[in-house]
């Protein structure tokens, strides 16, 4: 029988191959609205999420908050008719963001705007989430049987995304972030929440090639309301 510390590093593992073998990993769907440079302003309709809340530094939190909910995903699950547990296909990207005190986790979510940048050095608390498969409503996809796994709607929304590659550093991950957020500052946006890390590519892909973003939700760009 395996032993219990080996098995959330070959659930680690058995993710990391699915996202890098699979041949078509379902993204979020949404609408690019405006592009300046490397940072887009789009449009993501309704999405279902999988989410943990962990806590430890930004790398810690990741590995954490991966293992937890590649759990749920490969069968610590019931399915929504009782019936056994399911695997549900993996997606991309993997989002963690630090955690304020100002941030309310109640459904729908409702993030007050934050008066000064994000210290992600400091952060200790972070949420990490994946989308889950557009096929699923909140009524039928498999209830997770961890109590630290939780799902929740959100519906649509407008984000700034300032998309970039290599390696993520936590300074790296912090002068992106102010830089998005100072991009939408100067914009005249209104800045709902923490800017999140979004990560599409397993860690041994090479730097050149990894897909990485800031994303920072802002309310309905003026010209659409």
């Amino acid at each position: 029988m395996m032993s219990t510390p080996a098995r959330p590093f070959l659930l680690l593992l058995l993710g990391l191959l699915w996202m890098n073998s699979a041949m078509a990993v379902e993204e979020p769907k949404y609408k690019v609205l405006a592009t300046e440079g490397s940072i887009e302003v789009r449009h993501y309709e309704p999405l279902l999420m999988a989410e943990v809340i962990v806590e430890g530094d930004m790398d810690e939190a990741s590995s954490k908050g991966f293992r937890l909910i590649a759990d749920y995903i490969f069968g610590n699950n019931q399915n929504a008719d009782n019936a056994a547990s399911s695997k549900i296909a993996m997606t991309a990207p993997v989002t963690v963001a630090p955690q304020s005190s100002k941030i309310s986790m109640t459904a729908p979510v409702t993030i007050e705007a934050q008066s000064a940048q994000p210290d992600i050095g400091k952060a200790q608390t972070w949420r990490v989430h994946f989308v889950m498969p557009s096929q699923y409503t909140l009524n039928t996809i498999p209830k997770p049987n961890n109590n630290a796994v939780s799902l929740r709607e959100v519906p649509e929304k407008f984000v700034a995304v300032l998309k970039y590659s290599g390696f993520n550093t936590t300074a790296k991950v912090q002068r992106l972030s102010d830089e998005a957020l100072a991009w939408c500052n100067t914009k005249g946006m209104k800045i709902l929440g923490l800017p999140q890390l979004a990560r599409y590519d397993p860690p041994w892909t090479l730097p050149m090639f990894r897909r990485n973003e800031i994303m920072v939700e802002i309310a309905a760009p003026s010209s659409l309301r």
